[in-house]
């Protein structure tokens, strides 16, 4: 390499370096749901709903029995692996059944530098689960993930950080 090729080189990585030192650290923002991101929700409910009447004959209950629902989905591979909005609204009746063991967890929109997602969030400590991709990330990969184990796995993850419950209770997250 020749002298100002090097020096060019030098220069690039300095200024890539004296950029990065001045950055703020990543900066998250957690806000409640849009009419846009309610709507979306609705809908991806509404697509798996559809899907569990078609295929199994039975709709979804908003309850942890639709864990079952879901497992039976993968197990016979309802969903193809490169149809992401269909696999994420699999994540979507997750999250939902998880806020019926653990109401303190409610749907917010986690924003990062990597951008913006839906999430369970526990607002008393902003701490964030992220069930939209907890399915559909395992299953593009060939994958047949047991969605219990999924659930009640995320669920003992975020427990940690949550309030604890009055009388010394402990937190049970039975998928049945």
């Amino acid at each position: 390499m020749n002298a100002t090729f090097k020096a060019l080189i030098a220069l690039l990585v300095f200024c890539s370096a004296s950029t990065l030192a001045q950055e703020p650290s990543a900066t998250v923002t957690i806000t409640d749901l849009s009419w846009t991101d309610e709507s979306f929700l609705s809908n991806q409910r509404a697509r798996v709903d559809r899907l569990t009447k078609e295929q199994l004959g039975t709709p979804l209950r908003g309850d942890k029995t639709d864990l079952s629902t879901l497992q039976r989905i993968v197990d016979r591979e309802l969903i193809g692996a490169s149809d992401t909005l269909a696999l994420q609204a699999l994540g979507v009746v997750l999250g939902d059944a998880m806020i019926v063991a653990e109401p303190e967890l409610e749907w917010k929109v986690y924003e990062d530098k990597l951008g913006r997602s839906r999430a369970l969030c526990a607002a008393s400590v902003n701490e964030c689960l992220f069930p939209v991709t907890m399915l559909s990330r395992r299953m593009a990969a060939g994958l047949k993930p047991d969605v219990k184990k999924v659930y009640v796995e995320a669920l003992e993850l975020i427990a940690e950080s949550l309030p604890e419950l009055p009388y010394g209770g402990e937190r049970q997250y039975t998928p049945y």
